[in-house]
């Protein structure tokens, strides 16, 4: 999968809107600058009725958004993102994932087979690790009965919980699994100034890129990579980022040293974000924030991968 982009998280596309503010055309543009894949970050569970049926509108646009990231020549990850329902109410948000996850394996079954599905987003709050085992069972279940081959992401727990207590166990014998982790730490330097934070919103300039910080980087990062070598599984970074307020170097500099430990140890990544906020790209000037983009791709990087 290769290195990443998160998008269209909050953008109009998904209620018929166009260039709203993600165009057509960036679909290309995001893999000509470099990235393989892009993560789909997709809100699903609004648009399903009382009888938990998706709206058809809704399985349109996603198609559309399918074909337009198959086109450009890159790996979409379908990602259910409804983390804050899923992490206030365990129960409802089984049924609604079920619901969900049944809808698109139908409707999709062995189609668009670069396709691959990440269950949910940063599971944690009133899902424990024995309630994020079973829902994963139940979904992996719904899967594989139409899509037996199909490359799923699978997310640890997104909790202050010790590494061994936020994995999922997975089944043995599906290796075509992919576990997949976000990381932001320290807070008070990647989300400093963010407005909906009431702890971070009015935080002083915070810097990044002492020896201190680089090694605490590296161990959190280390202790993933040791535990997936030694069950054999796959890691996706699947989010990882800085708010803009951030100090522009330190910001440039905590993602170049993020995104080389990812290509270190293998893994393939995704940025969080292309627009909105912590942005990569600046939809109103149309232009990308150089220095950021070139620590995630920097020029030649896919070809030496190749």
């Amino acid at each position: 999968m290769g290195p990443g982009v998160n998008i269209l998280g909050y953008d109009g596309v998904w209620e018929g809107g166009t260039d709203a503010p993600f165009r057509r055309r960036y679909f290309r543009m995001i893999a000509q600058a470099g990235f393989r894949h892009v993560r789909i970050n997709l809100y699903a569970f609004k648009y399903l009725d009382a009888a938990n049926q998706l709206d058809p509108a809704l399985l349109r646009r996603l198609d559309w958004v399918l074909e337009q990231t198959i086109a450009a020549g890159l790996i979409p990850v379908i990602d259910e993102h409804d983390f804050e329902i899923c992490q206030a109410d365990a129960h409802s948000c089984t049924t609604k994932l079920k619901a969900f996850w049944n809808q698109v394996v139908a409707r999709y079954g062995s189609r668009y087979p670069e396709a691959v599905y990440e269950i949910l987003n940063e599971p944690g709050g009133n899902i424990n690790q024995a309630t994020w085992n079973s829902i994963v069972a139940d979904t992996l279940a719904i899967i594989r009965k139409a899509s037996p081959h199909r490359t799923v992401i699978v997310a640890a727990l997104n909790t202050e919980a010790p590494l061994a207590d936020r994995l999922p166990t997975l089944p043995d014998t599906d290796r075509n699994l992919i576990v997949t982790v976000h990381y932001y730490a320290p807070m008070q330097f990647t989300h400093q100034g963010a407005p909906w934070s009431p702890e971070f919103r009015s935080k002083s300039p915070v810097g990044w890129g002492s020896m201190a910080d680089r090694l605490r980087m590296s161990a959190d990062l280390e202790q993933v990579g040791a535990w997936a070598r030694a069950v054999r599984r796959p890691i996706y970074l699947g989010e990882f980022g800085v708010y803009d307020a951030a100090p522009a170097s330190d910001r440039a500099r905590y993602v170049g040293s993020i995104a080389a430990t990812a290509y270190r140890l293998g893994w393939p990544f995704a940025y969080w974000q292309f627009d909105h906020d912590f942005a990569l790209y600046d939809t109103v000037r149309e232009r990308w924030n150089e220095p950021v983009l070139r620590k995630l791709v920097p020029r030649g990087v896919i070809k030496r991968g190749e």
